[in-house]
């Protein structure tokens, strides 16, 4: 692997990522010998996502599901909240949606911190429409015991922009449940005063939650890649990048989140579809 620039690191962030190479060293010349693939339940590390709907299928869960699996050293358990298992991986628990709440869309998220959820231990969330590019571990290993969640990529052009993007989050089973308990006393009034979850959420969680350092989790569109543009006649949803470009995630990232157009199915950038699988 390459050197990595300690200049750009506080003391903490570069021994862990020192601790991280040498784990993705042993990693990969001793695979783990435990069936990663069936429930194991003594342990602490737990991935969930969130399908609902149509708008991303079952592909999008069973990748998802790969790509933790190739990148994360831990002994895991990975689950799906959906209204719709058809098509999902026998790897992938399936937690079943509740038919009784009262939103749709993206307001399906709060739940994610509702202390009923069959969980034990500690949750990092992730978006279905994110692609991993580099070990999980630290995740997990920073800020342990915290709430942790992306500064939003607004960042990019306000630096000192605060806000959440809520692609990728990390807590411990119950911690948040307060945020599922506020939404359903008024849902009708939350949904009409915020744009979206990761509003709500930065409402209830700005003065306690940890944003992951910025380089760790990064937009492919407005970080990694040089062109934003689209290729003409596309619907929005349905969009792609108008040039292919040969881009590679740098070392120290290890997620790169698609929001918005396009999606990583939809992405022709070579190492997207190396990862994307």
């Amino acid at each position: 692997m390459a050197k990595i620039n300690k200049s750009l690191y506080s003391k903490e962030e570069f021994r862990k990522l020192k601790e991280e190479k040498k784990l993705r060293k042993l990693y990969e010349q001793n695979k783990p010998a435990v069936n990663i693939t069936q429930p194991v339940e003594d342990t602490q590390y737990n991935i969930l996502c969130l399908k609902h709907g149509t708008k991303y299928s079952e592909k999008y869960v069973n990748v998802l599901y790969n790509m933790i699996r190739r990148n994360l050293s831990y002994r895991f358990n990975f689950y799906c909240l959906t209204e719709n298992s058809q098509g999902i991986s026998d790897n992938v628990q399936i937690i079943n949606l509740p038919k009784h709440l009262p939103v749709s869309g993206w307001w399906y998220k709060p739940y994610v911190f509702s202390r009923d959820l069959p969980i034990e231990g500690t949750i990092l969330y992730l978006d279905l429409d994110v692609v991993i590019t580099g070990l999980l571990d630290r995740l997990f290993l920073w800020q342990e015991n915290e709430f942790c969640i992306i500064r939003d990529f607004t960042r990019i052009m306000r630096p000192n922009w605060n806000r959440f993007n809520s692609s990728v989050m990390k807590f411990k089973k119950g911690q948040l449940d307060h945020i599922w308990q506020h939404f359903l006393k008024d849902s009708k009034y939350i949904m009409r005063r915020h744009f979206g979850d990761q509003d709500y959420i930065y409402e209830m969680c700005k003065h306690t939650a940890k944003t992951w350092p910025d380089q760790w989790i990064r937009s492919w569109k407005w970080e990694i890649r040089k062109s934003r543009q689209f290729r003409l006649g596309g619907r929005r949803g349905d969009r792609k990048f108008d040039k292919v470009e040969q881009v590679t995630a740098p070392e120290d990232c290890c997620i790169a989140v698609f929001h918005g157009d396009p999606n990583p199915h939809n992405c022709e950038d070579p190492y997207i579809i190396e990862k994307w699988k």
